[in-house]
């Protein structure tokens, strides 16, 4: 095992901070907050598991072993150089798990970025874990308490989406993940589909665009002027579901929604089965969700497409494994289930019901209770800003600089 530095850097760790980043979210984000930490006096490092990560961060150090050695190889790295924090995004990944283990055996802060618990304009950062990882209460009492002095949130700007800059990012990060692929021989991705099967799907999907906009539409027309209920369906790399759920799959989650809605639904009830916007369509959900419906098909409808927001504005209740469609639906007063492990799940806030009661009364939502989760959210865990938009990128480095250096 061979590390990457001379023998004249090996000195005894230093009073001041150090930043040791992993793997991050596709684009300049992680390079970017990097910059911003160096400009206010702390020292920085990367390691590059792959050659996506050296196109994003070039320059960085790379790990080139096997996932065995990992940990050794790491641990090495860290007492070298003095390493006081580690810094990642998605704390489930294979070599961020063993890394997160590392820290805690050493006493080393790992800050974990995700996508954020609320949706839009929000990124989440926490300190240790995030998800089903995290340290907030779930018990409602709890967070009433530790909301209790927190000031409302402010009115920020709105971040805007950008997914054709999402989509670019991505495509560069996986062509020099494959460019480069020679130099880290034993590097494997967190994703189960490689970026070649990837970008395949998302190349058909694209060439369906029409054909989806018409069955969002057909499909959006059905459930019109009705009660209906909405299933938001996730990504299976997501370790919300990988990780955090009692399901397998999103189409084991799929399969057991529909089983109860039909047995447990109230006639003119219908479920509104939704794509996820960056699933990339290996897997055929229409066909999928139609195959778990049966002989009740005209209760189950299926699209790929459609604005989140207005959907579940005018739907009687929300299911979800932990999609954070979960809370978009709380605060506009939707109530909600839960099936797996999610930061909002809480009694009070969420449904306790069981999924088949559910359907017939889902309940109401407590709308002071879920302010009062949505401030602690803000003010713990979550930063203003995005990955994909340069005024998103630079509130969020501004807002991830300030929170990182004020971690003891």
């Amino acid at each position: 095992m061979t590390v990457a530095w001379r023998p004249a850097e090996i000195v005894a760790p230093p009073a001041e901070r150090c930043f040791l980043f992993l793997q991050g979210l596709p684009g300049p984000f992680f390079r970017r907050l990097g910059a911003a930490l160096r400009a206010r006096g702390a020292r920085v490092l990367r390691v590059n598991l792959n050659g996506g990560d050296v196109a994003d961060w070039p320059g960085g150090i790379a790990f080139r072993g096997r996932p065995r050695d990992w940990p050794a190889w790491l641990a090495a790295l860290i007492a070298a150089r003095g390493v006081t924090d580690i810094v990642l995004f998605g704390d489930s990944r294979p070599l961020h798990l063993a890394a997160r283990r590392l820290a805690a055996v050493r006493g080393l802060p790992v800050h974990v970025f995700e996508e954020g618990y609320l949706r839009p304009d929000w990124v989440t950062l926490e300190t240790g874990g995030v998800n089903g990882h995290s340290s907030l209460p779930r018990d409602l009492a709890a967070v009433r308490a530790a909301a209790a002095g927190l000031p409302p949130v402010s009115e920020l700007p709105a971040i805007p989406g950008n997914f054709p800059r999402r989509a670019r990012e991505s495509v560069r990060y996986y062509a020099a993940t494959l460019a480069l692929r020679p130099g880290f021989p034993h590097g494997r991705g967190h994703r189960p589909a490689g970026p070649l099967t990837e970008g395949m799907a998302w190349l058909r999907r694209f060439a369906r665009r029409r054909g989806e906009a018409r069955a969002t539409a057909t499909g959006l027309a059905r459930v019109a002027g009705g009660r209906y209920f909405v299933l938001p369906l996730q990504l299976d790399s997501d370790s919300q579901l990988r990780v955090h759920s009692p399901f397998a799959s999103m189409a084991a989650a799929l399969r057991h929604v529909v089983a109860s809605f039909i047995a447990h639904a109230p006639p003119g009830t219908r479920l509104l089965v939704k794509q996820h916007p960056l699933d990339p369509g290996l897997l055929d959900w229409a066909a999928l969700t139609a195959a778990a419906a049966g002989d009740a098909g005209d209760r189950i409808v299926f699209i790929p497409g459609g604005a989140i927001e207005a959907i579940v504005a005018a739907a009687a209740g929300v299911v979800t494994v932990n999609s954070t469609t979960g809370t978009l639906a709380l605060a506009q007063g939707v109530p909600v289930k839960v099936l797996g492990t999610a930061v909002y799940d809480i009694a009070g806030i969420t449904s306790s019901a069981g999924l088949d009661a559910f359907w017939a009364d889902p309940g109401r939502v407590d709308a002071a209770a879920y302010a009062a989760l949505r401030r602690l959210l803000v003010h713990r865990s979550l930063i203003h800003g995005g990955f994909h938009s340069d005024d998103g990128l630079a509130r969020l480095v501004a807002g991830a600089c300030d929170r990182l250096l004020g971690a003891a």
